[in-house]
C-alpha cells in the first residue's frame, strides 16, 4: 500500500485527483490539503510515501511544488514527490531534479486521466526512482534532432556509466561507491561529461541537472 498526500488549491481538481485514489487498490490516501504550509503539516501528521502535489498554489501562485520538493528533500528525503503542471516547459523539471533526480516525478496535469501513467509516477517514485513527462522530454529530444549529433554519442563507455548514475540521483560520493572508483576519479569523468555536453559555462548549480536532462531524453528517444 502507497500512502499519499494530496496537495491542490483548486477544489474540484482536489476532489477529483482524491476519488481517482481512492478507487485504487494499491493507494491509500492519507492526507489532503492546499497550499504549501499546509502541505508541510500533513507531510508531518500522516508521514507519507508519496506527495502528489500542484507546482502552483498559495501563497504565491508560482512555483509552491517545486520548492515543496525541495524542501523535503531535506526534511524527509524519504517521501517521494510528484509535481503536476499546466505547462509544457523544461525549466520546472530542471528546478524540480535540482538536486537529483530520486523520488522525483514531474507531470502534466493532463495525465491526471490516464490513471496508469499516474500511478506509474507514484510507484517510480515510492520506490525511489524519477519519470518526467514525455511532452517534456519531447521538447528536449526536438531540441537535439536540430543538431546533425547527439554530445551523448561523445562520451566513452564510462563516462555514459558515470552519467547514467548522475540520473538516479547520486552525489560524487554514491557514484565512486557503485561503480566501484575514486571519488577523484568520478570527478574528473564528471568534468569531462560536462565539458562534452557543452556545459562547462553554465552556471555551476545547473550543470548536473541539465546532463540528467540530456541522459533522459535520450534514454526516452
Amino acid at each position: 500500500m502507497i500512502r499519499v498526500v494530496v496537495a491542490e488549491d483548486h477544489y474540484l481538481v482536489r476532489e477529483g485527483v482524491v476519488r481517482l485514489l481512492e478507487a485504487q487498490a494499491e493507494i491509500e490516501v492519507a492526507g489532503v490539503c492546499a497550499d504549501l504550509e499546509g502541505l508541510y503539516t500533513a507531510v508531518e501528521q500522516h508521514r507519507p510515501d508519496v506527495v502528489l502535489t500542484d507546482i502552483r498554489m498559495p501563497p504565491t501562485g508560482t512555483d509552491e511544488g517545486v520548492r515543496a520538493a525541495d524542501e523535503l528533500r531535506t526534511r524527509h528525503p524519504q517521501v517521494g514527490v510528484v509535481v503536476l503542471s499546466q505547462f509544457v516547459e523544461p525549466g520546472y523539471a530542471l528546478a524540480l531534479l535540482e538536486h537529483g533526480a530520486a523520488g522525483r516525478a514531474y507531470l502534466l496535469k493532463e495525465r491526471v486521466s490516464d490513471v496508469e501513467e499516474l500511478l506509474r509516477a507514484i510507484r517510480e517514485v515510492a520506490s525511489g526512482g524519477s519519470v518526467i513527462d514525455s511532452q517534456v522530454v519531447e521538447v528536449l529530444v526536438e531540441a537535439r534532432s536540430r543538431r546533425r549529433d547527439s554530445p551523448l554519442d561523445g562520451l566513452t563507455p564510462r563516462e555514459g556509466e558515470v552519467l547514467a548514475e548522475m540520473a538516479q540521483g547520486r552525489n560524487n560520493a554514491g557514484v565512486a561507491t557503485a561503480l566501484g572508483l575514486s571519488e577523484r576519479a568520478v570527478e574528473k569523468h564528471i568534468n569531462s561529461v560536462f565539458s562534452k555536453l557543452g556545459l562547462s559555462e553554465e552556471p555551476d548549480v545547473h550543470h548536473r541537472v541539465k546532463a540528467v536532462i540530456l541522459y533522459l531524453a535520450d534514454q526516452t528517444s
